[in-house]
């Protein structure tokens, strides 16, 4: 078992409560079986607790108590998408990712936890025009303005694109504006989730997408 640092243990009981051992069970499942399987460096498997699980947890800080839904593209090995919906059970999580190898281990973890998640093979483009969620979410997938291209598409009226991203997080959201606004992002701010709580506070950009214009005829009129 990988355990949790002391000086992580306060943050950890706070964002995941009773929910705690699943978080344990999940980062012990990556430890075992993350470096074989492609999904983390090697180097990753010591600091998995503070680099990942925690820092991902603590994207749940920005999205909203009544989301009706949320969608992680490019989950990976499931982070921050699985950590989410351990920390916050009440929230239908989908997890969009590429990769066979990926999924399977996706399902997997799924089936081992029982989280309740909805997997999808694709694309996130594949899924434009077919499918919404109040929050859309990613962590190191492309640079903003690549991203908000295959995200914003995915984000209902009034939802948000929370993105974790680095120190970089400003200089990409302004290099990104003429991209969001075209996309119907606006109110586009940097927030700084679990600073004077952790070390290592995540930074995320969140864009709300305001309202798509309808058509006359659009039966969504």
């Amino acid at each position: 078992m990988l355990a949790l640092p002391e000086h992580l243990r306060a943050p950890a009981e706070r964002l995941f409560g009773d929910r705690l051992e699943l978080a344990q069970r999940f980062t012990d499942l990556l430890a075992e079986q993350g470096v074989e399987r492609g999904l983390i460096g090697p180097r990753e498997v010591e600091r998995l607790w503070e680099r990942h699980i925690i820092n991902c947890a603590l994207l749940s800080d920005a999205i909203p108590e009544d989301a009706a839904s949320l969608a992680d593209v490019g989950s990976g090995a499931g982070l921050p998408g699985v950590v989410i919906a351990i920390a916050r059970p009440e929230l239908p999580v989908t997890l969009i990712e590429t990769m066979q190898r990926r999924t399977t281990w996706l399902e997997e973890v799924d089936a081992e936890l029982d989280l309740g998640l909805e997997v999808v093979r694709a694309r996130a483009e594949e899924l434009h025009g077919d499918r919404d969620f109040a929050v859309v979410t990613a962590r190191a997938v492309a640079a903003l303005d690549k991203l908000a291209k295959w995200t914003m598409p995915l984000v209902a009226d009034g939802g948000s694109l929370i993105a974790m991203k680095g120190s970089s997080a400003q200089d990409e959201l302004d290099a990104a504006q003429k991209v969001l606004r075209r996309l119907g992002g606006d109110e586009e701010t940097v927030l700084r989730c679990g600073e004077g709580e952790v070390d290592l506070p995540t930074t995320v950009v969140h864009v709300r997408r305001r309202a798509r214009a309808t058509r006359k005829g659009d039966p969504r009129g």
